[in-house]
């Protein structure tokens, strides 16, 4: 019986060195028993970090990654030198930039869900961004509403 529902799926990601990196697969492996029934809807994926980010951005060539992050590095520098650039700075000189990386990109994505599938366009791809330089664990907590098959 068709009719609109919501669940929620803690996910975790795979340790990421700095930088950006494409999760597409990442994200629709572990959510692909509960995408299948949802004829129409919408994931939210929700990173629950303030040192990272997640975007919706070019999936097909590794350059533009690449070039996102050394513009990133670019627009918001980190205080290598100790030159008190930030106030905030006991977690390290990669801390406070990586705040403002996040505030700037965001910490949310949400794709259409048809037929069972991201809804995603031709280029597009779900994106992790890694703004500190040790790897972490990150969680995403995914929310899919929509209505089922």
């Amino acid at each position: 019986m068709p009719g609109t529902t919501y669940t929620q799926h803690p996910l975790t990601l795979p340790s990421y060195p700095r930088g950006s990196h494409l999760i597409t697969s990442d994200i629709t492996s572990q959510l692909s028993t509960p995408l299948k029934d949802v004829k129409v809807g919408l994931l939210h994926l929700f990173l629950q970090h303030t040192s990272c980010a997640m975007s919706l951005n070019e999936n097909w060539d590794s350059d533009v990654r690449k070039d996102m992050s050394d513009s990133l590095d670019k627009i918001v520098v980190e205080d290598k030198a100790g030159k008190g650039i930030y106030r905030h700075d006991a977690e390290g000189s990669d801390d406070m930039p990586a705040h403002i990386k996040s505030s700037l990109i965001g910490a949310s994505v949400s794709i259409p869900i048809t037929d069972g599938k991201l809804a995603l366009g031709t280029w597009q791809g779900i994106w992790f961004l890694e703004f500190r330089d040790g790897k972490h664990r990150r969680k995403v907590l995914a929310t899919i509403q929509g209505e089922r098959a």
